[in-house]
């Protein structure tokens, strides 16, 4: 898989696990930055993984900022995306599995390092389930067709 990643001086304390995390599943990503501390705008880097992820250049984004919440708000404006914050195992998997979310976000603030990396080989590695879920996607689908013009 070719991931794009994104993050604010927020979620930098979890990339350089993050990047690790993919590189050990063998999995290839794409730094769209930030790479300082210098406090930044995370809606610059949502909206580049978003467009990037939504468009089929990358296959899947992770989101970094302090709560994760805002990258993913700002990442779900974009038609085709399915962001997820997760701060715990369970909740990594079943988007995977129930929502086939297509960006996961995480906050540097709320989960740590060790944690962050078995969120997303959890998230990576979890197949999407189908059946009774794509409805409830197709559900989904349809009220961004309703509201993006």
């Amino acid at each position: 898989m070719k991931i794009a990643i994104g993050c604010d001086q927020g979620g930098l304390v979890l990339k350089t696990a993050v990047k690790a995390c993919i590189e050990s599943l063998g999995h290839t990503f794409v730094d769209f930055g930030t790479d300082t501390e210098k406090s930044c705008d995370y809606p610059d880097f949502a909206l580049t993984v978003a467009e990037k992820v939504a468009d089929g250049t990358f296959d899947k984004g992770i989101l970094l900022c302090g709560t994760g919440i805002g990258m993913a708000i700002c990442a779900n404006k974009v038609k085709g995306i399915r962001a997820a914050t997760c701060a715990d195992e369970f909740s990594a998997k079943a988007t995977a599995a129930h929502n086939d979310s297509n960006i996961l976000t995480m906050g540097g603030r709320v989960v740590d390092t060790a944690l962050a990396q078995k969120i997303v080989t959890l998230w990576l590695t979890t197949p999407y389930e189908g059946g009774r879920h794509q409805r409830r996607l197709d559900k989904i689908a349809a009220v961004e067709n309703k509201y993006f013009k």
